[in-house]
């Protein structure tokens, strides 16, 4: 079976917007999707790109427009600017959590997409602090899975060791933004490239032969 690895973090609003058009993708063409959130904060500015809290005021407004634009469109709701989104960062863990618990359902073999996808539209859309416990925990809850085994799971040794390696990986292969697909070794960044990751998906299937 075709792999699909997801780069992301999970305070990323395009992260939030791929998950319709994404489980699409998944299910048209049976891939295994692997969700690999990584140290978005660590990372990115060793790869060349700029977080949106050290970005100019023009760059930063203009993301504003894009988002709205990007919500009307897939008809998703989105909060420009959420109330759990800090401006500052008192708690540099603060969206590594929710990824860790992803990692965690992941590894146990649950359905981890929905789990994320939750966990994002939870800050982008209804105003929920995803970076505490207790919401994580109601959060999973919802999605019909073990919210205090999974949290508890979050700080395991097993769970770390897949963050750091999913933030080795990122590094090695020069990923800069969330979220970055990779296809038969190929980069695509951002939830606006999934035509191209559909394509490519094509592509190495007839590569294949399947």
């Amino acid at each position: 079976m075709i792999e699909l690895p997801c780069f992301y973090s999970l305070s990323s609003p395009w992260a939030y917007l791929m998950g319709p058009q994404l489980e699409d993708i998944v299910r048209r063409h049976k891939v295994r999707l692997v969700l690999k959130p990584f140290d978005f904060q660590e990372i990115v500015p060793r790869t060349g790109g700029v977080p949106l809290r050290t970005r100019p005021p023009a760059r930063r407004s203009y993301h504003e427009e894009e988002l709205d634009r990007w919500r009307r469109y897939l008809q998703m709701p989105l909060a420009l600017r959420p109330r759990y989104y800090p401006e500052k960062v008192a708690d540099p863990d603060w969206n590594k959590r929710p990824g860790w618990m992803v990692i965690a359902a992941q590894l146990r073999g649950l359905d981890a997409f929905r789990l994320s996808h939750a966990l994002l539209r939870a800050l982008w859309a209804e105003e929920r602090d995803t970076a505490a416990a207790e919401v994580r925990i109601a959060i999973a809850g919802e999605n019909g899975m073990d919210g205090h085994a999974l949290h508890q799971a979050e700080t395991s040794a097993e769970v770390q060791a897949a963050y750091r390696t999913f933030t080795q990986e990122a590094e090695a292969l020069q990923v800069f933004g969330a979220p970055t697909f990779i296809v038969d070794g190929v980069r695509f960044w951002g939830q606006d490239r999934l035509g191209f990751v559909d394509r490519a998906l094509d592509a190495l299937r007839s590569k294949q032969g399947n």
